[in-house]
């Protein structure tokens, strides 16, 4: 009896990893379907997309899209890069001392200020939109990319300190207390020790932050004034309405601008996913 029923039981068990890995290879296939179609268009010439069935795969493609999108799209390209960078720079430099006190510091108030974190993540972007923009007409600063960068970092500072906050808590207070005894102040403990060990969240915080303000519209369309520093998808934007027949060159664009964020995406995983993993440790 024993001996039938574990092979039995084995058979089962790999028939129910073959389905869930059937079933997980279909959704994954459903949802990059339409990446794949991105890339498909891009390659697929002008006269093929005007059939009644389109080709599934591009047998006689083109680059003429990207050609296009390289001579009119890279100052779209080039200015969202610095935004993004920028964002970057600014993020880390308010969130990560900011987290290092509340995690570590513990100043008065400081639930408080967490619960206003939260509290900051709910406000709709469209209304900090407006109010950046009445902000920045008063003060000249529209169609700047300075201004872009500051809005950009409102979004992701109070995530940013969230996740740093958990992750510095997970911090040994004894290697505090040994920089403490060696002469360390706070300013040097943070400096040579937290953000170091702090990699993690680093990335992490770098990472969201660069692709919220690369994929950025609601601000840039708000703030944009009409002027020379536009970010790439403002280039997307007016490149469908300038361009609506062909969608080779518009989805050659879409490409273009989705490499940088997939690259880094891909290179940052496993930093995000320690830093995540971590930063749900408390001590």
């Amino acid at each position: 009896m024993s001996t039938h029923t574990a092979p039995r039981t084995r058979t089962a068990a790999r028939n129910r990893t073959w389905s869930k890995t059937a079933l997980g290879v279909l959704f994954t296939a459903v949802m990059l379907f339409p990446v794949y179609w991105m890339v498909n268009v891009s390659l697929t010439r002008d006269q093929n997309m005007r059939k009644s069935t389109p080709d599934l795969v591009p047998v006689h493609g083109t680059l003429e899209g990207y050609r296009l999108v390289l001579h009119q799209q890279l100052p779209y390209l080039g200015t969202s890069l610095v935004i993004g960078l920028g964002s970057v720079v600014l993020t880390v430099a308010l969130a990560a001392p900011a987290g290092y006190a509340l995690a570590k510091l513990r100043p008065r108030g400081g639930g408080l200020l967490g619960f206003l974190m939260l509290v900051a993540q709910m406000i709709p972007g469209i209304i900090m939109a407006m109010g950046f923009y009445a902000t920045y007409l008063s003060l000249g600063f529209l169609d700047s990319v300075p201004g872009l960068i500051i809005a950009d970092s409102t979004l992701a500072v109070p995530f940013a300190v969230l996740i740093f906050t958990a992750f510095m808590s997970g911090i040994p207070r004894e290697l505090l207390q040994a920089a403490q005894i060696d002469g360390a102040g706070p300013i040097r403990t943070f400096w040579s020790i937290v953000l170091p060990m702090s990699r993690n969240a680093v990335v992490t915080v770098s990472l969201f932050a660069f692709l919220w303000s690369w994929s950025d519209f609601v601000f840039a369309s708000t703030l944009d004034n009409g002027g020379a520093h536009q970010p790439i998808t403002l280039g997307i934007y007016h490149y469908i309405g300038n361009n609506n027949q062909q969608w080779n060159a518009i989805m050659a664009t879409a490409v273009v601008a989705s490499i940088p964020a997939a690259l880094i995406l891909v290179l940052a995983q496993r930093y995000v996913a320690a830093g995540v993993a971590t930063g749900a440790v408390k001590d």
